[in-house]
């Protein structure tokens, strides 16, 4: 299984990336809790997409966390996003996954145990400590 980092910026999603190629551990990338909302679906998916196409086939994923704004999640999925997590009330839960799956994506849960890099002073080696650890 894919080891979770959230990203914060474009240097710590290429920290992930670059850490994942070194140390040949399968990574997921997570945006930070409800950052749909408060730093916008597009920028996201360009840091994600730049990260990624720096870095190809180091990632097995980018999450982008929706929190519970059902409006967060549409836009993610017009962004062209593949994989959301969505916190809201079950029923809307399930109408945002029945879209998701419309458009060929998924709602998952957010990863439990992830490295969050927000204040990390080296995210390098954050990283490469993080994915060098035992599971």
């Amino acid at each position: 299984m894919a080891r979770a980092i959230v990203f914060h910026s474009l240097a710590h999603a290429r920290a992930a990336l670059g850490a994942a190629r070194e140390t040949r551990v399968e990574i997921c990338l997570v945006t930070a809790p409800g950052a749909a909302r408060y730093a916008g679906v597009d920028h996201l998916k360009k840091i994600a997409d730049l990260a990624l196409a720096e870095f190809e086939g180091e990632a097995s994923g980018v999450l982008i966390d929706c929190g519970g704004n059902a409006g967060s999640a549409m836009s993610a999925l017009r962004a062209g996003w593949k994989t959301l997590a969505f916190s809201g009330e079950p029923a809307v839960k399930r109408k945002i996954a029945d879209m998701a799956a419309q458009c060929g994506a998924r709602l998952v849960d957010r990863p439990a145990d992830a490295l969050d890099l927000l204040d990390e002073p080296d995210p390098d080696g954050a990283c490469r400590r993080w994915l060098s650890a035992p599971d």
